[in-house]
């Protein structure tokens, strides 16, 4: 009954060495996700918590793996606790997963298999952003307004943005005042070929607006 009430002490040394080891894991980790992640949210401020959430689950699961009181303890107050704050991206949970997995491995002494997890981790998303990269052509949202000319001019844009582009995706339609305004999603395998589809936009069309964004440079890059 005496353990339950009296906790064992802590080494400060081996404390420390974890809090550490987290801090460097969590730091590589944030760092990645800054300068690598696909996220439209603002990276920075997000890669900036990463390691703050690390170092916190540290914490916490050296103070209670040492006591089972303080682990029913620790189970009872998250049970009261509300994040009102959703994660809007995979990407994002993805990232907090790593970050507390950082926490629980270097909290539960298990230093070795961290470090080699998390170095795996990045390793196969490294690998995996540079072969993606190769095979990727240049993604483009493309914005057209078209002062409408006839019923077919939809079908008509559709067919001439084949003609200088490998994929479209059509995302949205709008349609008011006269004029009509095209939003898409292009695979160009070329961006100068991007010139002759704007020449043709223009020859064949009343275009009144064309606008290219490129999705990695929305938010947050």
């Amino acid at each position: 009954m005496g353990n339950w009430i009296t906790p064992p002490v802590l080494s400060v040394a081996s404390v420390a060495l974890n809090m550490v080891l987290g801090l460097v894991l969590s730091l590589c980790v944030a760092w990645y996700y800054e300068h690598y992640g696909q996220s439209l949210a603002n990276r920075r401020k997000f890669a900036y918590l990463l390691p703050v959430l690390t170092l916190t689950t540290t914490l916490v699961i050296t103070i209670i793996k040492s006591s089972l009181a303080l682990s029913l303890g620790m189970v009872g107050a998250l049970s009261i606790m509300r994040f009102r704050t959703a994660i809007k991206e995979p990407e994002e949970l993805l990232f907090l997963f790593m970050a507390l997995a950082i926490g629980l491995g270097m909290g539960a002494e298990q230093r070795w298999p961290t470090v080699v997890g998390v170095v795996l981790l990045l390793g196969y998303m490294a690998v995996r952003m540079l072969l993606s990269r190769r095979r990727r052509d240049s993604n483009l949202y493309l914005n057209v307004l078209v002062q409408e000319a006839g019923p077919s001019l939809f079908e008509q844009v559709n067919a001439c943005l084949l003609e200088h582009v490998n994929a479209v995706d059509f995302r949205r339609l709008d349609s008011r005042d006269g004029a009509m305004q095209l939003t898409y999603f292009v695979e160009c395998a070329d961006p100068r070929t991007l010139n002759g589809l704007l020449d043709a936009l223009k020859a064949r069309f009343p275009v009144a607006e064309i606008s290219f964004l490129q999705p990695e440079q929305m938010l947050g890059g």
